[in-house]
C-alpha cells in the first residue's frame, strides 16, 4: 500500500510527489498520458516558485522575458520593461517532465499512459484502479486538471468551465527580444495574449466574465497578423481547452483526499495564471498529507484553510476587478493599463511580489469613477 497515489502529472501533482517523496513517503504518481507530453498553456512562471525547492530550475527554462507590451485593438500600443526579476517562459513538456524526474529523483514513482478508470474509499484508504489493476493508498490526490474525473468522483461541486483557445507557432529562427503582450478589445469579456518562447510563441485568447469568447480561432489569427508576433506562414497549431478559473473559496479535502492545480480551480481568475499557484497547491497539499500520516486528524482541513486564507482570499479581489475591468474594457485600459504604474504593478503580481489586495481598490475605484460624470 501506498502512502499517496497522485492521479495527473502536471506542476500541481509533481509539486505533490516531490515534497511527499522528499519526506520519505511512499509514493505514485498516475499520469494518463505518455510522458513527456504536451500541454497547452502559454508557459509564464514566476520565478518565486524556485524559493519552495531544493533544486536548479534552469534546466527547464525556456527563455527570460524582461519587457510587456499592451495593445487596444491592434492599436495605442504601449511598450515597458518589468522591473523585476525576469518571468519565465516555459515549455510545458520540458518544464512537466523535469519537475516529474526531480520528484522521481527523490523516490516518487511515476507511470506513465496509465489512466485511472475508478476509485472507491475503503474507510481508512483508497482503491485506485486503473485498465490493468487496482492500486491501494491510504491517501489520495487529484491533480488532473479542469478535465480530469477525479473532482466530480470525489462528490467536490463543480466549476464553470470557459473554453479557451490557443495557437502554437514555431518559428524558423529564435525570437529575439521578446516580450509578454496584451491584446484588449478584440475579444468580448476577455483578452488575447502572445507569450514567446526560445523559437515560438505560444498565443492564448479567454474570455474572464460571461460566456466562452466566439470564434477563438478567427481572433488569434486576426491578432498575429495585426502584432506580427510570429507568422502564421511559421507551423501553427490551433488547439482549445477548457479553464477552470477561481470561483470563490470551497472545499479541497474530503475523506483522505485533497484537491490540487486546475483541478481545484485553483486559476487566477484576472490573468489566467494557473502554473505558480498549481506548484503551491502541491506544496501545501504534500505536508497537510505528511502531517496527516504522523496522525494529525485536522491535517487535512486545515489545507483547505490554508489554501483560502493564503490564496484564495487574494482571488477575491482579482476577480472583482476582473468583473469591473471586462464590463468596460476600453475605460480600464485608458484609465488601468496605460497609467505608468501599470507594468510594475503586472510584474510584481506575476513576480509574487505583491497581491491583489495590495491594488485593488484604488483600481476599481479608478475604473467605476471615470465614466460617472464630475469624478476623476
Amino acid at each position: 500500500m501506498f502512502d499517496c497515489i497522485i492521479v495527473g502529472g502536471g506542476p500541481a501533482g509533481s509539486s505533490t510527489a516531490y515534497h511527499l517523496a522528499k519526506a520519505g513517503r511512499a509514493v505514485l504518481l498516475l499520469e494518463k498520458s505518455a510522458l513527456p507530453r504536451y500541454k497547452v498553456c502559454t508557459g509564464a512562471v514566476s520565478p518565486s516558485v524556485a524559493d519552495w525547492f531544493n533544486f536548479d530550475f534552469t534546466p527547464a527554462i525556456d527563455s527570460k522575458i524582461t519587457r510587456v507590451r499592451y495593445s487596444w485593438k491592434l492599436g495605442d500600443i504601449v511598450d515597458a520593461e518589468l522591473e523585476t526579476e525576469p518571468i519565465w517562459s516555459v515549455k510545458r513538456d520540458v518544464f512537466d517532465q523535469y519537475l516529474l524526474e526531480q520528484a522521481k529523483a527523490v523516490g516518487a514513482q511515476i507511470k506513465d499512459a496509465t489512466a485511472v478508470v475508478g476509485i472507491a474509499f475503503q474507510g481508512d484508504h483508497w482503491q485506485v484502479r486503473t485498465e490493468t489493476e487496482t492500486l491501494t493508498s491510504r491517501y489520495l490526490v487529484a491533480a488532473d486538471g479542469a478535465k480530469g474525473p477525479m473532482a466530480d468522483w470525489l462528490g467536490f461541486r463543480k466549476h464553470k468551465l470557459r473554453e479557451a483557445g490557443a495557437l502554437e507557432i514555431s518559428t524558423a529562427t529564435p525570437v529575439e527580444a521578446g516580450a509578454f503582450s496584451f491584446e484588449f478589445g478584440m475579444a468580448k469579456n476577455g483578452c488575447l495574449w502572445s507569450f514567446p518562447k526560445y523559437q515560438s510563441y505560444s498565443v492564448g485568447v479567454s474570455s474572464f466574465i460571461g460566456d466562452s469568447v466566439k470564434q477563438p480561432k478567427a481572433l488569434l489569427e486576426k491578432y498575429v497578423r495585426g502584432m506580427g508576433n510570429g507568422k502564421l506562414e511559421d507551423r501553427a497549431e490551433f488547439f482549445t481547452h477548457p479553464l477552470k478559473l477561481w470561483d470563490g473559496n470551497h472545499a479541497l479535502h474530503t475523506d483522505n483526499a485533497l484537491l490540487v492545480g486546475e483541478a481545484a480551480a485553483i486559476v487566477d481568475p484576472l490573468t489566467a495564471e494557473g502554473i505558480r499557484p498549481g506548484m503551491y497547491s502541491g506544496v501545501q497539499a504534500a505536508q497537510a498529507i505528511d502531517r496527516a500520516l504522523n496522525g494529525d486528524a485536522a491535517a487535512l482541513a486545515d489545507y483547505t484553510q490554508t489554501i483560502h486564507d493564503s490564496w484564495g482570499e487574494d482571488m477575491q479581489w482579482a476577480q472583482r476587478i476582473a468583473r469591473v475591468f471586462f464590463r468596460v474594457p476600453k475605460i480600464g485600459y485608458r484609465v488601468g493599463i496605460k497609467r505608468p504604474t501599470a507594468t510594475k504593478r503586472l510584474g510584481q503580481i506575476l513576480a509574487g511580489e505583491i497581491s491583489y489586495v495590495d491594488i485593488a481598490n484604488r483600481v476599481i475605484k479608478r475604473i467605476s469613477t471615470s465614466f460617472i460624470p464630475g469624478m476623476k
